[in-house]
């Protein structure tokens, strides 16, 4: 009989002990169930925030593209909305673009003895190459300039970062992103490696600096020397817009100090590959937009790559420059440069991707086209 109660009591006390583990268990459960729901409402309202930032950071994001044909002005425009809105970040490339302008020197006076070079084979007896004694100082000068044209490849390689497109006229040497190349390609690189990219690029802008110091004289008497001046007069030598700008300023150019200056670094000319993005940040309206500048190649081979960015444009710029009426393209010598501005400019507009996209027209380089007429008349 007491066996038989103590057994009663055992089974009891056992009863309510995995009572209050049950409890305790459905307790734990309820309090974790609880926490996954207030993580769970903390995770949805950081999405929502993060949502809310991107919205508003994309309607604060205005994406112009810089669109018309090669040597429209396109990175030019570029350049000015940088010195307007984003000066410091000029300032803090201006060193990098020294060696532009000394290319810009050297492409200058080699695309000079190119044009006297076709001019001898056909002058005519009025012309100055009609004169030996011309032809002679002409010469002389070329042999004394041959040091400082034999460094415009070894210069074009170091800008482009070694990539490089054959041919043309003006030697279509490239500019992919130029200033931020040698940056990325040392990001990835040892510290073996980036000194001896920064050591060459230096070592070659400083050979050129000591070897435009040396020839400036003769540069300068190149520019001034009558002949030239007569086939420029003529538009029988054809130089690139900051041709005259360069070779006008290269007393300056050619100090041993020489920093470029804000309008030394808006007549740069260096040809465009692929897209390049430019992010400047403009105040207006009581708040900060991100201006996000596409500066793209203009060259025909180059035209479809655009395609990609017209999705979500909030405006197109498009640079048409007049005073090309008289111009024939570098890939097609056969269709008129005007006529090609605006060929591309109607497909431009029937593209149903930029629809909604705000279109700006600049009729660009007046100045230029004035000077032709006044040539011309």
């Amino acid at each position: 009989m007491a066996a038989s109660i103590a057994l009663q009591r055992r089974n009891s006390l056992a009863s309510q002990r995995s009572s209050r583990r049950f409890s305790s268990d459905t307790n734990s459960l309820f309090v974790s169930t609880e926490e996954a729901t207030l993580i769970s409402d903390r995770i949805d309202e950081e999405i929502k925030r993060e949502a809310a930032r991107l919205k508003e950071a994309k309607r604060r994001e205005i994406k112009v593209l810089l669109l018309g044909q090669a040597e429209s002005g396109k990175s030019t425009l570029q350049k000015q909305f940088q010195l307007f809105y984003a000066s410091k970040t000029l300032d803090a490339e201006r060193h990098s673009w020294t060696p532009v302008v000394y290319f810009n020197i050297i492409k200058a006076i080699r695309m000079i003895f190119a044009e006297l070079d076709h001019e001898i084979l056909n002058y005519t007896p009025n012309e100055p190459m009609a004169s030996n004694a011309v032809r002679q100082e002409l010469n002389g000068l070329r042999v004394k300039l041959l040091p400082l044209l034999s460094l415009e490849n070894t210069l074009a390689s170091e800008l482009s970062g070694g990539v490089a497109v054959a041919g043309g006229r003006t030697g279509a040497y490239v500019r992919l992103g130029w200033q931020n190349l040698i940056a990325s390609t040392l990001a990835t690189s040892s510290d073996t490696k980036r000194s001896r990219i920064e050591n060459r690029t230096r070592e070659t802008t400083l050979l050129v600096a000591r070897t435009l110091a040396v020839a400036v004289d003769d540069v300068e008497a190149l520019w001034m020397h009558e002949s030239i001046k007569f086939y420029i007069q003529k538009r029988k030598i054809r130089l690139d817009d900051s041709a005259s700008y360069f070779l006008g300023h290269i007393q300056r150019i050619a100090e041993p100090e020489y920093t470029p200056s804000n309008d030394d670094i808006l007549n740069v000319r260096l040809q465009t590959l692929g897209i390049m993005e430019h992010s400047i940040p403009i105040y207006t309206g009581g708040r900060t937009y991100d201006w996000k500048l596409y500066d793209v190649g203009g060259a025909r081979g180059q035209r479809p790559m655009w395609i990609p960015y017209f999705d979500d444009a909030t405006a197109i710029i498009f640079l048409a420059p007049i005073s090309a009426f008289d111009q024939f393209l570098e890939e097609d010598p056969k269709t008129n440069r005007i006529d090609d501005s605006l060929q591309l400019f109607s497909s431009i507009c029937s593209n149903k991707l930029l629809k909604d996209a705000h279109l700006v027209v600049l009729l660009n380089k007046v100045w230029l086209f004035s000077l032709h007429h006044q040539t011309i008349s």
